[in-house]
């Protein structure tokens, strides 16, 4: 598969990972009493209100990028400590929850029909990639990924704010951390952990 052709064919699967990751932030921050994300205009599944140009460019040249963070005031949640958990989960459950349907996707037409056209089924695996590596990627504990606000949920209150003061260095941290051996020693064997769990669940089911 040629550069070209896979930059192409993952383009679906890059632009749904971005959106269903933020829509999700936003739907379940204004679900636990947070208005913010309505009033941005966040609570929509239009690209063009999540991505960051820059950050998609970067995911492709480089396997790294960003979308546009949904800004919330934890303040508003009824619990603002749950309520920051469990919004900065929504957005990698979102993606494994969209890596699963297309999965299954994949999973039945090649069971009904016997296969598919060479085009659709790359996309396919594409969507699912790109959505697993998302959510993964997404859950390591480093500011400002979704992992370190569900850590320092999680943290008693003086560690957490410990871990807040390292927020300034955040980008730093992130990017010793890209460059170091860790990602592919870390995050390709879980990407492909739940790829083979996911195989297997709907291997059962199918």
């Amino acid at each position: 598969m040629s550069d070209i052709t896979q930059m192409i064919a993952g383009i679906p699967g890059l632009l749904i990972a971005m959106v269903i990751h933020e829509y999700a932030h936003a739907r379940v921050a204004v679900a636990m009493g947070d208005p913010t994300p309505r009033l941005m205009g966040r609570l929509t599944l239009n690209p063009m209100s999540h991505i960051d140009p820059i950050g998609m460019l970067c995911m492709f040249l480089v396997h790294f990028g960003w979308a546009k963070p949904v800004s919330i005031n934890p303040y508003n949640f009824r619990n603002p400590r749950m309520g920051d958990i469990l919004v900065s989960l929504a957005g990698p459950v979102a993606n494994f929850v969209t890596a699963f349907i297309a999965m299954a996707v994949l999973f039945s037409v090649f069971s009904i029909t016997g296969g598919m056209t060479h085009g659709a089924g790359m996309v396919l695996q594409l969507i699912i990639i790109y959505n697993i590596g998302f959510g993964v990627f997404n859950l390591i504990p480093i500011p400002p990924l979704d992992g370190s606000h569900v850590l320092k949920g999680l943290l008693p209150y003086e560690l957490a704010e410990k871990m807040a003061g390292l927020e300034r260095y955040s980008m730093l941290i992130l990017l010793v951390f890209l460059l170091s051996p860790l990602p592919e020693l870390i995050l390709r064997p879980l990407v492909t952990g739940i790829w083979t769990i996911m195989s297997s669940i709907l291997s059962v089911m199918l």
